[in-house]
């Protein structure tokens, strides 16, 4: 199978605008998404989708690949899926602009899941401990079935522990995605839904429409960068380093 890695990056990020642009250590963090993804070894190829002129010149300027997209889109897999759809590729994997702390383990694990030819799209998720984060929507949290399928995606608290005596156990979605080329380009076929719109977590598309999402747990994956006080924490994991 042929495999990719694409990483979607928009400049104007609604809660950090440029956020993709700040210095994390002595690189971009888009800078140290890519290298992170290209270190793991696993791809054919990896490629940063762009509408910024400023992020393809970071990208290229050292060496690395950027494509600019055509249109306006909604979501990262939208953005992708453009790039794509003329590609000769199996799966791919959206890996977001601002997850700069991707490794080899957890990204091996989640092109695994393909090895099952019924998964059409697959993701990640981490546990989370710390009370504040599990009330913060800015996380989004993750239900799953027992066969580690998502049954809802939500920047609220899920699920309600209305009984304290069991034990609960919360899922942050980490915004690292794995499909087949088809399931991804049906996905920008089909018209927003109303959960993704209320929500504004583009994977519920795929659940709205009938379309399992198998989940992986992983590790710590470090921070996703939505916020400064996100890139701050990013940038004393970096330091720590």
């Amino acid at each position: 199978m042929k495999k990719i890695a694409m990483i979607p990056a928009r400049y104007a990020a609604t809660r950090f605008p440029a956020k993709l642009m700040q210095l994390l250590g002595d690189k971009t963090v888009i800078h140290q998404t890519y290298a992170a993804t290209v270190a793991t070894g696993l791809f054919d190829e990896v490629v940063v989708v762009t509408d910024s002129d400023i992020i393809y010149q970071e990208i290229t300027g050292f060496g690395g690949k950027a494509v600019m997209s055509k249109k306006e889109h909604e979501s990262g897999s939208d953005r992708i899926a453009e790039a794509a759809a003329d590609m000769d590729v199996d799966i791919i994997v959206n890996v977001q602009g601002d997850t700069p702390f991707v490794k080899r383990e957890p990204l091996e694990k989640l092109l695994n899941q393909f090895n099952d030819p019924t998964v059409q799209v697959a993701s990640m998720m981490q546990v989370l401990t710390k009370q504040e984060e599990i009330d913060d929507p800015n996380f989004v949290k993750v239900a799953v079935d027992k066969k580690m399928n998502a049954l809802f995606f939500s920047r609220s608290v899920i699920p309600y522990p209305r009984d304290k005596q069991f034990p609960t156990t919360y899922y942050e979605h980490i915004g690292v995605y794995a499909f087949r080329k088809q399931a991804l380009l049906d996905f920008t076929n089909w018209p927003m839904t109303p959960l993704e719109a209320a929500e504004k977590v583009e994977c519920l598309r795929y659940l709205e429409y009938g379309i399992p999402m198998r989940m992986i747990v992983v590790d710590y994956m470090g921070v996703e960068i939505d916020t400064p006080e996100d890139l701050e924490k990013a940038a004393k994991l970096v330091s720590s380093r």
